[in-house]
C-alpha cells in the first residue's frame, strides 16, 4: 500500500526556496560590501560585524532551534523562521547607518538558525531512504545554484539599483515559500519531552564563542589578546555542554548519535572538506577581479562550470549510491574534489582561466557525487523524533568547519602573500592584493609583483585544501559503512556497528536510542 505523502515532491520545492534564500542572501552581501561601505560610512570594523554578526547568532543558536522543531512543531519554526528573515531583509531595505544594517542581520541570523534544520529534517522524515537520495540531489543542487547565482544577481542588482536591493530579493522568495509551506507541508513533529534550557543557553554561548574567537584568528591571532579569554569560554561552556547532556534524562542533543559509525565519520568528514572549500570562493574572487580584472558580474559567472559540474554530479550521484555504496561514491567524489585543488595549486599570474575553469568543473563533480551521499548517510542515522536536533548537530559542526577554513586559509594567503611581496613594497600593498593595488597607483612593476604574490600565496592556500579533502576521504572510507536492507525481521533496541559484530546495519539503525 502507498505510505508515501502523495505531495512529498511539491514540499521539496518548498524546501529547496526556503534553503535558497539564507544561501543567495549570504553570498550576495559580499558583492555588495563595496557600495554599502560608501554609502553608509561603513568602518572597515562595522563591515566585519555586517558580515560576521550573522554567522555568529546563526552557529550560536542552530542546535536550540533544532530542539525546537522537534519539540513545537518543524513546519511551524521554519516558518516563524522565514517570516523574521523575511520582516529582516524587508527592514534592510531601509536602513541608513551600519548599527540598523548590523541588527537587521542579527534578525536575519535567527530567522536562518529556525529555517536551516528544520528544511533538512522535514526531507528526512517526508522521504523514505529509497527516494532520500534523489531529494537530496536535488536539494544539494538548488543550494549550489544559488551559491554561484547569488554573486551575478547581486553584481547585475548592485549594477542597476542600489545595495538595498540584494536585502529585496529574500521578500518574495520568503513569502512563495510561507504560502507554499502552509498550503502543501504537513507538520511533523516528535514526541514531547521535558526542555533542557541549561543544554540551550550552554550550546549558544559555547558555539557563539566558539565561532567569534575562530573568527578574530586573522586579525588578533589565536592567542593574543581577547582571544585566550574567548577560546577559555567556548572550552568551558562546550565542555559544560557535553557532561551536562550525558547526565540529564532529557538531553536536548542526542551525543549517542557520535556512537554510529554513519553519523560520526558523515559529520567528521563533511566538516573537513568544509574546512578545505572555506576559502575557495573568497579567494578565487579575489583572483579573478584582481589579478585577472574581471567586474564582480563577470566573476560571478566564472564560477558557472562549478555549478554546472555540480548538477551532473548530483544526477549522477543519486542512481550510483543505491549500486555501488555511498562510502565508494564519497571517496571517489572527495578524490575528485582533492584532484580539483591539486589542480588549482598550478594557477599563477599568467594563467588566465582555463586551469580554474577546469579546476572548478571537476571540484563541483566531486562535490556533487561526495556530498549529498555524506549527507544521506548520516541523516539516515538519526531518529525522526530526533529530526530536528539531529540536523542542527550536523549543520553546527559543518558551520564551525567552513568558519575555521575561511579564518586558517584567510590567514595563511594574508601572511604568505606579506612574505611573497617586495622587501621594499610599502606596508600597505604588503596587507592585502587590493591595498596593493591601490597603493600601486599605476605604479607597472608593483602591480605585478603583487598579482604575482597573491598567486603563489593562493597556490599554498590550495595545497592545505587539498590535504584537508583528502583526510575527509580517508576517514570517510575508515569510519563509515555502507547500510544494506536486512534479509530477517528487523532488529531491536540500539542499533549494532557493522564490523563489529558481523552484521550488516538495516532496518534497526533509526532504532539509535536518544
Amino acid at each position: 500500500m502507498e505510505t508515501r505523502n502523495p505531495r512529498r515532491w511539491w514540499i521539496l520545492v518548498v524546501l529547496c526556496l526556503s534553503t535558497l534564500v539564507l544561501v543567495v542572501d549570504s553570498m550576495a552581501l559580499t558583492v555588495a560590501v563595496p557600495s554599502m561601505t560608501g554609502d553608509i560610512g561603513a568602518s572597515a570594523q562595522d563591515i566585519q560585524w555586517i558580515l560576521d554578526s550573522y554567522i555568529l547568532v546563526f552557529a550560536g543558536l542552530l542546535l536550540t532551534s533544532g530542539s525546537l522543531g522537534d519539540r513545537f512543531g518543524r513546519r511551524k519554526v521554519m516558518v516563524v523562521g522565514l517570516l523574521l528573515f523575511g520582516a529582516a531583509s524587508l527592514a534592510a531595505t531601509v536602513c541608513t547607518s551600519p548599527g540598523e544594517v548590523i541588527a537587521a542581520r542579527v534578525t536575519m541570523g535567527v530567522g536562518g538558525a529556525l529555517i536551516m534544520p528544520s528544511t533538512l529534517s522535514l526531507l528526512i522524515t517526508v522521504f523514505d531512504e529509497d527516494e532520500r537520495p534523489r531529494a537530496m540531489a536535488a536539494w544539494g543542487s538548488v543550494s549550489m545554484l544559488g551559491l554561484v547565482g547569488s554573486p551575478v544577481l547581486g553584481g547585475v542588482l548592485i549594477d542597476h539599483f542600489s545595495w538595498h536591493s540584494i536585502f529585496f530579493i529574500n521578500v518574495p522568495v520568503v513569502v512563495l515559500a510561507v504560502l507554499a509551506a502552509l498550503t502543501l507541508m504537513p507538520e511533523s513533529k516528535g514526541p514531547w519531552q521535558k526542555p533542557d534550557p541549561l543544554g540551550a543557553i550552554l550550546s549558544a554561548v559555547g558555539m557563539t564563542a566558539l565561532i567569534w574567537w575562530i573568527i578574530e584568528i586573522p586579525q588578533h591571532g589565536a592567542f593574543q589578546g581577547r582571544s585566550p579569554v574567548t577560546l577559555a569560554v567556548a572550552v568551558v561552556a562546550l565542555a559544560g555542554f557535553v557532561v551536562w547532556e550525558n547526565v540529564t534524562p532529557a538531553p536536548m542533543v542526542p551525543l549517542v548519535l557520535f556512537k554510529h559509525r554513519n553519523f560520526s565519520g558523515g559529520s567528521l568528514s563533511l566538516t573537513l572538506v568544509q574546512i578545505g572549500n572555506g576559502g575557495l570562493l573568497l579567494v578565487l574572487t579575489q583572483y579573478l577581479q584582481f589579478v585577472l580584472g574581471y567586474s564582480p558580474v563577470k566573476a560571478g559567472l566564472a564560477f558557472v562550470p562549478l555549478a554546472v559540474a555540480a548538477l551532473l554530479g548530483n544526477g549522477a550521484g543519486a542512481g550510483l549510491a543505491a549500486k555501488i555504496g555511498n562510502r565508494l561514491l564519497i571517496l571517489a567524489g572527495m578524490l575528485v574534489m582533492a584532484g580539483s585543488f591539486a589542480l588549482l595549486t598550478t594557477v599563477d599570474a599568467h594563467s588566465g582561466f582555463t586551469v580554474p575553469a577546469v579546476a572548478l568543473g571537476l571540484l563541483g563533480l566531486g562535490a556533487g557525487l561526495a556530498m549529498p551521499a555524506a549527507v544521506g548517510a548520516l541523516m539516515s542515522t538519526i531518529p525522526e523524533e530526533k529530526a530536528g536536533v539531529g540536523s542542527a548537530l550536523n549543520d553546527t559542526i559543518q558551520q564551525a568547519g567552513t568558519a575555521l577554513g575561511i579564518a586558517i586559509l584567510g590567514s595563511l594567503l594574508t601572511s604568505r602573500f606579506a612574505a611573497e611581496m617586495p622587501a621594499d613594497a610599502p606596508e600597505q600593498a604588503k596587507q592585502s592584493i587590493g591595498s596593493a593595488l591601490a597603493a600601486a597607483r599605476g605604479d607597472a612593476g608593483l602591480i605585478t609583483a603583487a598579482r604575482e604574490a597573491f598567486a603563489s600565496s593562493m597556490s599554498t592556500t590550495f595545497t592545505i585544501s587539498a590535504v584537508g579533502v583528502l583526510a575527509a576521504a580517508v576517514l570517510a572510507t575508515l569510519v563509515m559503512r555502507d547500510t544494506r536492507p536486512a534479509t530477517g525481521p528487523a532488529p531491536t533496541g540500539e542499533t549494532k556497528e557493522a564490523g563489529e559484530t558481523g552484521e550488516s546495519e538495516g532496518t534497526g539503525e533509526k532504532t539509535l536510542a536518544a
